[in-house]
């Protein structure tokens, strides 16, 4: 199944799997980040969703823009959880605190990026989606920064850039035409309130075996 169909449609096509094939799982296992699930992500401080469309920078790289809305039912603001570039993360994994991961847009194919361009109302740096089908390059690789040992969904974390190392960040710049409201989203140097991320809506594939023992054993 490709991850990166119309939110809509994975809806309909993952749920019933869920439902009919996934055997029961405690609330516990529930609670955490897995390989292929798909989420909505909440900037804590400026309550925004991070969001894509197809609509491109005016400015700096020219690509997909990305930002943050107060809508709650948009679509567009589905991510797939997936591994860093040119790796595999197989569907249940859990995701461990500084783990690199993937973050791929649903409804476009494209993957969260970022890059020596300036983002255009902040000065920060610029935050794009970038690739075709799920596939990017080197920059798409974000460390997931959270306490303890697992990305847990009721856990404020952070998303530090691998490679130029600035944090996913909203500081409340706002948009005009042709995206009127929408806050801007951008990387920043260091880490402060602006950079906490909270995992809302979504789909959650139950963790694989293997990683529901060894979380058994953690808690023990």
């Amino acid at each position: 199944m490709v991850l990166w169909e119309s939110a809509g449609a994975l809806l309909l096509l993952l749920v019933p799997v869920l439902v009919l094939t996934e055997p029961a799982v405690t609330s516990s296992e529930l609670s955490v980040v897995t390989c292929g699930s798909l989420v909505k992500l909440l900037n804590t401080r400026h309550n925004v969703r991070l969001h894509s469309h197809d609509v491109r920078y005016g400015s700096g790289s020219g690509q997909q823009s990305v930002t943050g809305v107060t809508l709650v039912d948009d679509s567009n603001s589905y991510w797939s959880v997936r591994g860093k570039t040119s790796t595999v993360c197989e569907r249940g994994t859990i995701i461990r605190c500084g783990q690199d991961i993937r973050l791929t847009h649903v409804n476009t194919g494209r993957n969260l990026h970022s890059h020596h361009f300036t983002s255009p109302l902040s000065g920060n740096q610029e935050v794009s989606a970038f690739g075709d089908n799920g596939e990017g390059d080197f920059l798409d690789d974000w460390t997931v920064l959270c306490d303890g040992l697992f990305w847990e969904r009721e856990s404020e974390v952070r998303f530090r850039h691998v490679s130029t190392d600035v944090f996913l960040s909203v500081t409340g710049e706002q948009y005009g035409r042709p995206i009127h409201g929408q806050r801007e989203v951008h990387g920043m140097t260091y880490a402060n309130q602006n950079n906490y991320w909270k995992v809302m809506e979504g789909i959650f594939l139950k963790p694989s075996e293997m990683l529901r023992t060894e979380t058994s054993h953690s808690e023990l």
